[in-house]
């Protein structure tokens, strides 16, 4: 019996790809497996877009919530535990479907990447500059030595900047040196691209935002300082978070905070925009188009035409 072929729903964020992914689980008897980092955290609901359990339509997910605020996402960890979750759901004859927007955390996963060795004392030499001077210095450095991986890159995320650093001292060789080229997706998955206008995902980022922070986004943050969220490494910088949080600290008022998180989600975009339309395998849907699932079904029968993004 040959196990069902993976999908894969990619693309910037706010495009709709969760209500795609569902669509598609549903037709095809699958189960849907989580690719954005900040959803693998507990607690991050509201500041992620995380669907709800009574918005899942039954479907069963995996990877969401199944990190505490305190531990640390990566890209290894997620990418041994995900590979598991794809071959169970397959070999129990259900379709998966591997929906999210974080970049590497999909080319690990697809492209079956091998992480670098690591070097204690060159990570150590990184962290003390992040430590005394900030994340601001660390990724003008990463800018310097390697403009592409500090593109594909948080500014706010430190400990993915000093780890890049860490990679192109140690290798000689830009970060994405170390990432696999780009061939057949492992499993032969078929990858799914979603996009709009760029003015009208503008419009619905500045809505995501404004409903986050109507929704209870201050109360959330609030919830997770008191679970140990400051004391994370990885959670606390997710968009949104981090800008709360400054606000809490007095740094800015809460008008700001929102402004903050809707440029630095705008910014996000942009860069996932970038990231996706390199990889030449991806099939690309608009996710304004009122028939999205059928569209993306009929595609997804007919065979790529070359050179086809």
């Amino acid at each position: 019996m040959t196990s069902p072929v993976p999908v894969a729903v990619v693309g910037p964020t706010a495009t709709g790809k969760s209500e795609l992914a569902l669509d598609l689980a549903e037709r095809w008897g699958g189960e849907i497996v989580n690719i954005d980092a900040m959803q693998l955290y507990r607690g991050m609901d509201i500041g992620t877009a995380k669907l709800a359990p009574h918005e899942r339509r039954g479907i069963v997910h995996h990877q969401l919530d199944v990190l505490d605020v305190t531990e640390t996402a990566t890209v290894a960890n997620y990418q041994r535990a995900a590979v598991r979750d794809v071959e169970a759901i397959a070999a129990r004859g259900a379709v998966p479907i591997i929906v999210g927007g974080s970049m590497m955390y999909v080319q690990s996963l697809l492209d079956e990447w091998s992480f670098p060795a690591t070097d204690p004392s060159v990570r150590a030499r990184w962290e003390a500059v992040l430590a005394e001077h900030g994340v601001a210095a660390v990724h003008a450095e990463l800018s310097r030595v390697d403009p592409d991986a500090a593109a594909s890159i948080l500014p706010t995320d430190g400990r993915r900047l000093v780890r890049a650093l860490e990679v192109v001292e140690i290798t000689g060789r830009p970060f994405a040196a170390s990432a696999p080229r780009i061939g057949e997706p492992r499993w032969g998955t078929r990858i799914v691209g979603v996009d709009r206008d760029t003015a009208e995902l503008d419009q619905r980022i500045g809505l995501r935002t404004e409903l986050m922070f109507d929704r209870g986004l201050v109360e959330e943050v609030r919830g997770l300082i008191d679970v140990g969220l400051r004391e994370g490494v990885t959670a606390p910088r997710a968009i949104g978070y981090a800008q709360v949080l400054a606000w809490i600290d007095g740094k800015y008022d809460l008008d700001e905070a929102r402004e903050r998180t809707f440029i630095g989600t705008r910014r996000y975009v942009r860069r996932q925009r970038s990231w996706f339309r390199r990889d030449t395998r991806i099939r690309w849907v608009d996710g304004s188009d009122p028939h999205l699932a059928d569209t993306t079904v009929r595609m997804l029968q007919q065979p790529p035409t070359p050179g086809e993004r």
